[in-house]
C-alpha cells in the first residue's frame, strides 16, 4: 500500500511539472511573437547597421546584396517553408489561448480565394496561427488550398523580418503581390486580406463585436477583376485577448492615430495585456483567451476585367450580408449572447 501511494504520489508530482512545462513553453512561443511583431524589424536593422561598423562588415554586406537581388521576391508569392510553418513553437502558440479553426464548407481547388478576416484585434493573432502555421491544421482542413496572410508592405522593407514572414506564407496586401498570386500562381491560392486595418484596429475592445468594412470594397473589386471568390472569416474572441484605450472621435489621441495611420500606414494603440509572471500585472502578454476562428461559405464571383462601381457595390453587399449571417449563426456557439448584433461600420 505504501509503495503503491509512493507511485501515485510521484505520477501526480509528473503531470504537475509537465503542465507546469508546458504552461512556460506557451508563454515563450506567444512572447516570441509579439516582440516579432513589435519590434523585430527595427532590432535587425539596427543590428545590421552596427555589424556594417565592425570587422564582420562583410557578412552584412553580403546579406544586403541578397537583399537587392531578392527584394522582389515578397511580390511574387513569396517563399513559403513547410518546416517553419510545422514548427512545434506554433502548437504552443496555439493552445496558449487556445485558438481553433472551423471549417463550413468545402473549397475547391479549381479556384483561387479572397478571404475576409474579421475583426483586426491588435495583432491579428487568429489570423496569424491559423493561416501562417500548420498549428489548426488550415492544411488538412482545406487540402490543395494555399493560404497568403497579406499584411503592410512596410514589413518586407525590414531585414530578416521579411524572410520571416516569407516563411510562413505571409505576403505584402498591394496589388502587385495580390494580382501575381491571383493570375500568375495557378489555381487553389487563398489570400487573407485583415480588411478592417489599421482603422479597425482603433476600435477593438473585449466585449465589442464591430467591423471597418462599409467603405472598404478595393478586396471586392480585387476579387472581381481576378474571378476569386469571396469567403467571409470570423474570428471570435479576437478582440477579447488585449485591454486598450479608446480615444473618442475628436479627440487629441484619435487624431494622432489617424496621422500616423495616414503616413505610416498603421495606428498606434494604447494597449496592454496580461504580466509575464502574473496574469494580474500589466504586460505584452495576451491574456488567454479562446479565439475561434470560422472560415464561412464561398461567394462565387464572376470575372469582370474591368468592374463597374454598381458590380463592386453589389457583391459588396452580398458579402456584408454573409458576414453578418455568420456571425449571427454561431455567435452563441462560441460565448456570445443570442441578442448580440455585429455592428458594421
Amino acid at each position: 500500500g505504501t509503495g503503491s501511494n509512493i507511485l501515485s504520489a510521484l505520477q501526480d508530482l509528473f503531470w504537475l511539472l509537465k503542465s507546469k512545462v508546458e504552461k512556460q513553453l506557451q508563454i515563450i512561443s506567444v512572447l516570441q511573437w509579439v516582440l516579432t511583431f513589435l519590434i523585430m524589424g527595427i532590432a535587425c536593422t539596427l543590428i545590421l547597421m552596427y555589424i556594417l561598423c565592425t570587422d564582420c562588415w562583410a557578412i552584412a554586406a553580403l546579406y544586403l546584396a541578397w537583399l537587392v537581388f531578392d527584394w522582389n521576391t515578397p511580390k511574387k508569392g513569396g517563399r513559403r517553408s513547410q518546416w517553419v510553418r510545422n514548427w512545434a513553437i506554433w502548437r504552443y502558440f496555439r493552445d496558449y489561448f487556445p485558438i481553433r479553426l472551423v471549417k463550413t464548407h468545402n473549397l475547391l481547388t479549381t479556384r483561387n480565394y479572397i478571404f475576409g478576416y474579421h475583426p483586426h484585434g491588435i495583432m491579428g493573432l487568429g489570423a496569424f496561427c491559423n493561416f501562417s502555421t500548420e498549428a489548426t491544421g488550415v492544411s488538412q482542413q482545406f487540402p490543395g488550398i494555399r493560404p497568403y496572410l497579406a499584411t503592410l508592405a512596410g514589413n518586407f522593407r525590414m531585414p530578416i523580418l521579411r524572410d520571416y514572414l516569407m516563411s510562413g506564407g505571409i505576403c505584402p496586401v498591394n496589388r502587385d503581390s495580390i494580382d501575381y498570386i491571383l493570375s500568375k500562381n495557378g489555381s487553389g491560392n487563398a489570400i487573407i486580406i485583415v480588411v478592417g486595418g489599421a482603422a479597425e484596429s482603433l476600435n477593438c475592445t473585449p466585449g465589442k463585436n464591430s467591423v471597418t468594412l462599409k467603405n472598404r470594397k478595393g478586396f471586392v473589386k480585387l476579387a472581381l477583376r481576378h474571378g476569386a471568390d469571396l469567403v467571409p472569416v470570423y474570428s471570435f474572441g479576437e478582440n477579447e485577448v488585449y485591454k486598450q484605450v479608446i480615444f473618442e472621435e475628436g479627440s487629441w489621441g484619435r487624431w494622432v492615430q489617424k496621422k500616423f495611420q495616414k503616413h505610416v500606414g498603421f495606428a498606434p494603440c494604447i494597449f496592454h495585456g496580461r504580466g509575464l509572471f502574473s496574469s494580474n500585472t500589466w504586460g505584452l502578454l495576451p491574456y488567454s483567451k479562446p479565439i475561434t476562428t470560422v472560415v464561412g461559405e464561398p461567394i462565387n464571383i464572376p470575372k469582370i476585367s474591368n468592374p463597374s462601381q454598381e458590380d463592386v457595390d453589389f457583391y459588396h453587399s452580398i458579402y456584408v450580408d454573409s458576414l453578418i449571417k455568420l456571425f449571427d449563426k454561431y455567435k452563441s456557439k462560441f460565448g456570445l449572447l443570442e441578442t448580440e448584433v455585429l455592428e458594421v461600420n
